[in-house]
């Protein structure tokens, strides 16, 4: 009996150090990042960032200031056509793929820059343009939009070796997050149907709220562990399979921008993951990464009548936008 519990005992411990390491492995290959995260305090805005800060501004009191949805059409139909309207005025085509939900016309709306010597290789950058029902949606999703905006803005005379997409989608919102009426999966999938070698997608989800206050930041457990408590960084968010897609982008943008960032490439059942755009290119098979301010996790309007254009923080998402610039200039091939 002794010989026979010291086997069990050694077999035992043999079983939890193992599942030890096993999990100290998964948690490694999840939070471990390039680069190192900027801490100090923030530079004085350049004369770039603050017109960038400025035309945030614009687009996101254009687009965030009424509620725009399915619900409330006419608000977005306007949204829409500022959206057509800014990439027009910056040199583009914009094109528009239709369709009807609930008996209404909707959209999602793309600019192309066509790539040189790799221009069957796809860089997306998106953002959906809808609100939540019962929101204006000034951040949730007025900042990614006016972000998309103004990086396509600050794109328009490059000429990557990679094909550039700025794409605004419709319908990212419950009840049409995860159903064939999501304008991103319809999107995916056509991309999917057309054999398009879609290498990066960006979405760009709720990223104009930051906070100083200590404890201010929330995760989903066991992440708040291993990260900080203060929300004042961005956070660029994958599934596993884009775990080197995320790690190629927060390097680059911790590289060039001078702004806290933090990464993290998990399983999608965690809660968070895959809250946004990102999740139809994932279910296609293409790599995708979310950049966001971690919305709900942080942000104490979301979803909410109270989440209004005043709530952005535009100097601080001149900041992530200007390093999002670096960063995209660098998947598509373009000089920074």
């Amino acid at each position: 009996m002794g010989i026979a519990h010291g086997t069990l005992w050694k077999a035992r411990m043999i079983f939890w150090g193992t599942l030890l390491i096993l999990t100290a492995g998964l948690l490694w290959y999840m939070i471990a990042v390039p680069g190192k995260s900027y801490s100090g305090p923030l530079p004085p805005l350049s004369d770039e960032q603050t017109v960038l800060r400025d035309n945030l501004r614009r687009h996101v009191f254009a687009v965030g200031s009424r509620e725009r949805n399915l619900w409330q059409p006419a608000p977005l139909e306007a949204a829409a056509r500022h959206i057509e309207d800014a990439l027009a005025g910056f040199g583009y085509t914009p094109s528009a793929q239709r369709f009807t939900t609930g008996g209404v016309a909707i959209r999602n709306i793309e600019a192309e820059i066509t790539g040189g010597a790799r221009a069957r290789e796809i860089v997306i950058i998106g953002a959906h343009y809808d609100s939540v029902r019962g929101a204006t949606g000034g951040n949730d999703n007025g900042s990614g939009v006016a972000a998309v905006l103004e990086l396509a803005r600050l794109a328009r005379n490059l000429k990557p070796a990679r094909t550039l997409r700025f794409v605004l989608f419709v319908d990212e919102e419950p009840p049409f997050f995860k159903s064939d009426e999501m304008g991103s999966r319809k999107y995916a999938r056509r991309a999917k149907e057309r054999g398009e070698n879609i290498v990066a997608m960006l979405s760009l989800e709720t990223i104009g709220y930051y906070s100083d206050q200590p404890g201010s930041q929330h995760y989903p457990p066991p992440i708040g562990l291993f990260y900080p408590a203060t929300g004042n960084f961005i956070a660029f968010v994958s599934n596993l399979r884009s775990r080197g897609l995320l790690h190629e982008v927060i390097a680059s943008f911790r590289r060039h921008a001078q702004f806290p960032s933090e990464g993290l490439a998990a399983p999608a059942f965690i809660p968070g993951v895959d809250w946004s755009d990102q999740w139809s290119f994932w279910d296609e098979g293409y790599p995708a990464l979310m950049v966001t301010d971690t919305a709900p996790f942080r942000y104490p309007y979301y979803h909410t009548a109270a989440d209004t254009p005043d709530k952005v923080d535009f100097d601080r998402l001149a900041r992530v936008v200007s390093g999002l610039r670096a960063a995209l200039l660098d998947l598509a091939g373009g000089p920074n």
